[in-house]
Parts: structure tokens; C-alpha cells; sequence
């Protein structure tokens, strides 16, 4: 699993802290910051960790088109680093990760009392137990059913926070096609590794997490089957490799 940790790199640049600059928007180029008094989320500050770029460019958007401050951290090692530096007003942490479990990260969070909303995040549905028996107050389902419900998952849990102004509910919020490109790359280059049983779990959890965001129901079939058996590993290598020739970045 080592290995694997150490190519947490490729997906993408998380933040790294630095106590004297404030966690910042993340705008797309050429898009103002929004009018954070009439924003539901405005002037929170968001603790992402999560592995995928694809399923964080997602929750990026919503924080922006929320008011929320976004930070990113791909792994529970980066993640202790941020929480070092400041207190977030909500954590959400992703429970598959390159070097180890999420809902442990989401224990410890909890142990420390400090104060953060901790909502727990997968593709998986059956993560909700794992996460809220971990202590999580919430758990958000990727792709995430739409801006309302993202909004309200975090409202619910911030005190002195009402939603009468939170997003109608409607399509989820697309990820960016590069963010997916970049996603199904560093899936290839981890398959090239021949990855142990933990590894090959991970990884599969991976694929299948990226999948369901996109929507791509054959990647994320090939991606269980890849969980449960090593032989259907190159199966999912050939339709991760498929996928990237053809850009099908959806």
C-alpha cells in the first residue's frame, strides 16, 4: 500500500496549509467570487479529502456556488496537516483513501472535539453505517444528488444556519473532463503495479467511486468485479485504457 500512497500526487495538487493565508475560493478562470451575504453557506470553511479530482471539482462548484471556502486534501496524512494549520467549519471526508481508512480519519476527528461538522463521503451506499457508527453527523452519496442536497446536508448540522435558501434540487454538478482524464490515468499507472489484495481493493474502490460519478455503469461493474477477483483486473485495465483513448470524459 505504500507505493500506492506515494502516487497520491497524480491526483492533482491538494492545498497545502499555510497559517497565514486564509483558505481561498477556488474560482474557475474568469469567475468572480459570489456575493457571499446571499449564499446559504457563506463564510464556512470546507474540508475536502478526498482522493478523487474528478468527485472534488464537483464539490469545489457547490462551495463556490454556495459561498463556502473549499480546501482539498488527498490523503489522511495531507489532511492532519490542514487540521494543524486551522479549524474547519466542516470536514467531509471520503472513506476509501490511498493510505488508509476514512472513517478512522473521521474517529480521530471526532476524539479531538474540535468543533468541525464531520460528514462522511462515498460512492458506496453502504458507507453510510460505516461513517455515521464512526461518529460522522452526516454522510453525502456520490454523485451528489444535486446542489440543494449538498447544501442542506451541511445546514442541517451548523448552528445558527438556516436553508431558505438553498438550490432546488436537480442534476448533480458535473466534474471537470481533465479532472476525469487525470483520474483514469492514475488508475492506469497504479494497475501497472501489480497491486497486492488491500492495494487491488483500494484501487477498485477507486475506479468504482470515479465511475458513479460519471455515470459510467461498465466501469463501475468492471470495477466491483475487479474487487472481488484479481483475475478481472485486466478486464477493468482494458476499459480504463479504453476510456482514455476515446476521452470519454463525461
Amino acid at each position: 500500500m505504500q507505493r500506492f500512497g506515494q502516487t497520491a500526487a497524480r491526483m492533482g495538487t491538494p492545498d497545502v496549509p499555510n497559517p497565514s493565508i486564509p483558505p481561498p475560493y477556488f474560482l474557475p478562470p474568469g469567475v468572480a467570487p459570489p456575493d457571499a451575504g446571499a449564499l446559504p453557506l457563506s463564510g464556512l470553511t470546507v474540508l475536502l479529502v478526498e482522493d478523487s479530482r474528478f468527485a472534488s471539482d464537483a464539490l469545489r462548484l457547490m462551495c463556490h456556488r454556495s459561498g463556502a471556502r473549499l480546501r482539498r486534501a488527498a490523503t489522511m496524512a495531507q489532511a492532519r496537516a490542514h487540521l494543524q494549520v486551522y479549524h474547519p467549519d466542516v470536514v467531509i471526508i471520503d472513506l476509501g483513501l490511498p493510505d488508509g481508512r476514512g472513517d478512522m480519519l473521521i474517529r480521530e476527528l471526532v476524539l479531538a472535539r474540535q468543533g468541525s461538522v464531520v460528514l462522511g463521503l462515498s460512492g458506496d451506499p453502504g458507507g453510510q453505517c460505516l461513517a455515521l457508527a464512526a461518529g460522522a453527523v452526516g454522510f453525502l452519496e456520490k454523485p451528489i444528488a444535486g446542489l440543494g442536497a449538498f447544501q442542506r446536508a451541511v445546514l442541517r448540522h451548523v448552528p445558527g444556519r438556516f436553508a431558505p435558501t438553498v438550490a432546488q434540487d436537480g442534476k448533480s454538478v458535473p466534474g471537470d473532463r481533465l479532472a476525469l482524464h487525470d483520474d483514469l490515468a492514475h488508475a492506469d499507472d497504479l494497475m501497472s503495479l501489480s497491486p497486492d489484495e488491500p492495494a487491488r481493493r483500494y484501487l477498485a474502490g477507486f475506479v468504482a467511486g470515479v465511475a458513479r460519478s460519471a455515470g459510467d455503469v461498465d466501469l463501475a461493474t468492471a470495477a466491483r468485479a475487479a474487487a472481488l477477483a484479481e483475475d478481472a483486473l485486466p478486464q477493468l485495465r482494458q476499459i480504463v485504457r479504453q476510456r482514455l483513448a476515446a476521452q470519454i470524459c463525461l
